[in-house]
């Protein structure tokens, strides 16, 4: 077992070391989507929206895949930073950043969706950060997990599928080795400092999705991975339970 004293870890924002930020989801944020949230973890917000197309990609008809789809974009608004961060389309690409991050929220979607059950669609969802503080990324799954699963009810809701294509909710979570200490949910000035960091997708059975680990340069033992692979599969527990608890009570609010 990995031998690291988390609660005594004197953290800037009076958290222990395996304590998640504060979390709170606001479903129903853009009324026109099928699914959406505002998802906030500490000072970072993103909201995650999911919309629904009767039509899959173009390479699925060629190929003639069955099943939908589910994609995702991604982007970080430009007053979501202290400096204004220029829209990836004044710049005519997308940077490797942004790509990167829209591939792993669709393939955590995808991971606990069943395709072949959703049909010959395609769920869009949006994640916009409007306040970055560390864990955009991770709070982008997390976020889109809620409105996927609020999109596909407005499906089953409608009488198109006879019961929700959801096998299981994913979630994620970061974690890093800061001061020589394994820490739970960096915000951005713990992963200014961290030496190493670590993003974690792990579904509600603790089956995982990606982990995505790297050292800053530095590097980090099997006992160090160890105690931030286990932070992470403890915050993604509580994350998890967070989902289901507003899922079930937005039963009665309606579409959003």
């Amino acid at each position: 077992m990995p031998r690291f004293s988390l609660c005594l870890m004197s953290r800037h924002d009076g958290r222990a070391g395996d304590q998640l930020r504060p979390l709170e989801f606001s479903v129903g944020i853009a009324p026109h989507a099928a699914g959406s949230v505002l998802v906030a973890t500490g000072n970072t917000r993103v909201i995650c929206a999911a919309m629904i197309e009767q039509a899959v990609p173009r390479w699925m008809k060629e190929q003639q895949v069955p099943g939908g789809w589910i994609t995702a974009e991604y982007s970080m608004l430009p007053y979501s930073t202290q400096t204004r961060k220029q829209r990836d389309i004044a710049k005519g690409r997308l940077d490797g950043r942004t790509v990167e991050i829209q591939r792993l929220i669709g393939r955590s979607l995808r991971a606990v969706i069943d395709l072949d059950l959703l049909g010959p669609r395609t769920v869009w969802v949006d994640c916009d950060v409007l306040q970055a503080d560390g864990g955009t990324r991770t709070a982008s799954i997390t976020g889109a997990c809620v409105a996927v699963v609020l999109a596909c009810r407005t499906l089953v809701e409608a009488g198109v599928l006879q019961r929700l294509p959801v096998k299981k909710f994913v979630a994620a979570v970061s974690a890093g080795i800061v001061g020589g200490i394994p820490l739970l949910d960096l915000d951005y000035e713990e992963d200014r400092a961290a030496s190493v960091d670590l993003n974690v997708v792990l579904t509600e059975d603790g089956q995982f999705v990606e982990v995505q680990g790297s050292g800053e340069e530095a590097t980090f033992s099997d006992e160090q991975f160890a105690a931030m692979l286990d932070l992470g599969k403890r915050g993604i527990a509580q994350l998890i339970s967070a989902q289901k608890r507003i899922v079930e009570s937005s039963l009665d609010k309606g579409p959003g």
